[in-house]
């Protein structure tokens, strides 16, 4: 499956059909696709960094401009969105077993990645356009959690044993 694929599935989501087609890929797609969407996300801060005229960086080559952008902000956004969908993973797992589904961790883990795809592309959008605080970013996690749990209801429950 592609990324384009990809892409139409994880805006389909909560939908059963969506959830076990995102499922079957592996998370080498499911990363890749991470890293093209929050260098999207991070695109409108990269405009704001190349075309400030005044400011700390403003006199630096557009090389060092670069370096500078993903050193200090993508490396950093990056980071924290994987360790945050780390931890509603985390917390999915528990709500799974509560409600008697038999779901990994690395399962959720997609999932949650995937669910990011709708409010990750409205900041880039808006941000284009207005400026929006980067506390959006956190609002996601709410989001995120909200579509995990739809997601984890759609699996059946375990059967029991006896």
């Amino acid at each position: 499956m592609s990324i384009l694929q990809a892409f139409v599935h994880s805006i389909k989501l909560p939908s059963k059909h969506a959830i076990f087609r995102l499922n079957r890929l592996g998370m080498d797609h499911t990363v890749g696709y991470m890293f093209i969407l929050l260098f999207l996300v991070s695109l409108p801060s990269l405009i704001d960094q190349l075309t400030a005229t005044s400011g700390l960086g403003a006199d630096m080559n557009i090389v060092f401009k670069l370096i500078y952008f993903f050193m200090f902000y993508y490396l950093p956004l990056t980071i924290f969105v994987f360790l945050l969908l780390c931890l509603i993973a985390y917390i999915g797992v528990w709500i799974a077993r509560s409600l008697g589904r038999k779901l990994h961790f690395s399962i959720l883990w997609k999932m949650s990645a995937y669910t990011t795809t709708i409010p990750f592309l409205l900041y880039a959008v808006v941000a284009l356009l207005f400026p929006v605080s980067d506390v959006y970013l956190l609002l996601t996690s709410l989001f995120t959690f909200v579509m995990l749990v739809r997601i984890i209801t759609v699996y059946p429950r375990r059967k029991k044993r006896g």
